[in-house]
């Protein structure tokens, strides 16, 4: 007898497997393809995400639906939405995109953070204009003067004709109405003004946090300002706003140790200088590096 290539049997069945498999893709791309129709938004890639979370931002912002906004965001399956949306717009400025468009998605994460639109949606009203009439009346007065008639003639006049007009009454012109707007967020205020410095010394928190807090004159805060950072070897800019969970108008920079910088808060131009990182004592006599509150509020 003799003895089975065990070998040769094995190629075989290699070769009929990769055979098998190759057909089976060619049929699932060429013949029978998967088509995805009316899909959950969560299985989408996370750049398609990004384009979703815009979406719903720009339509919230035109109809201030926060339920609908809410509703749509759910689909995404996001286990922290508001977050999701504030590190969206975080990155938009990271990579150099403009704040008027990441602002929709920072005012979404805030009220819905909130609870209830910021900015209410008025209603546009339009004007409607008068057309004058202008009516003209035409009378026609004919004239017959009959002269004697004699033996010898009679003469036939020819009528005169007597064109009267009714004069145009004036129509007053109507005064346009402008039509309304929304209130740009943030509105136009006073400059701000540092009106407390607070040294945060706690352990366990971020090391050299310098953080902001921006209010206006009845103490609420206010999500949108620029602030600007700069030392010795850079420069760094970031608005309020993008961490709602810590306020509208918070805002935060880490600082690094023997650095000295400066903030600037552009709307107002608050100008803090000499600001570096305070060292800090724990219980056990351990140095760490602390923190700073900055707190500005428009007078």
């Amino acid at each position: 007898m003799s003895r089975p290539d065990f070998r040769s049997q094995t190629l075989q069945l290699i070769f009929a497997l990769l055979i098998g498999l190759g057909l089976g893709l060619v049929y699932s791309w060429y013949f029978a393809p998967v088509n995805y129709e009316n899909v959950n938004p969560a299985i989408l890639r996370v750049d398609f995400k990004d384009q979703y979370r815009v979406v719903i931002a720009a339509s919230y912002a035109s109809t201030q639906n926060l339920d609908r906004a809410r509703v749509r965001l759910e689909l995404l399956g996001d286990v922290d939405p508001v977050g999701e949306l504030s590190a969206q717009a975080q990155r938009m400025l990271a990579t150099g995109e403009s704040f008027e468009k990441a602002r929709p998605l920072a005012q979404l994460a805030t009220d819905l953070n909130q609870g209830f639109a910021s900015v209410p949606v008025v209603p546009t009203s339009f004007t409607t204009f008068n057309t004058p009439e202008i009516v003209s009346t035409v009378a026609v007065t004919e004239t017959q003067t009959e002269e004697l008639v004699t033996d010898e003639e009679t003469q036939t006049p020819f009528p005169t004709i007597v064109f009267e007009q009714t004069p145009i009454t004036p129509v007053a012109a109507e005064t346009n109405t402008p039509r309304p707007t929304f209130t740009p967020l943030p509105g136009p205020g006073a400059p701000f003004a540092l009106v407390g410095q607070d040294t945060i010394c706690t352990p366990g928190s971020p090391l050299g946090l310098l953080q902001f807090m921006l209010m206006d004159a009845r103490r609420k805060q206010v999500a949108g300002i620029e602030i600007t950072i700069t030392w010795s070897q850079g420069e760094d800019r970031f608005f309020t706003g993008f961490k709602p969970e810590l306020g509208n108008g918070y805002a935060d920079f880490v600082m690094q140790a023997d650095t000295i910088y400066s903030a600037r808060v552009v709307d107002g131009g608050a100008f803090v200088p000499d600001i570096s990182a305070p060292t800090c004592t724990d219980p056990n006599g351990i140095e760490y590096l602390g923190g700073l509150l900055l707190t500005f509020q428009r007078p």
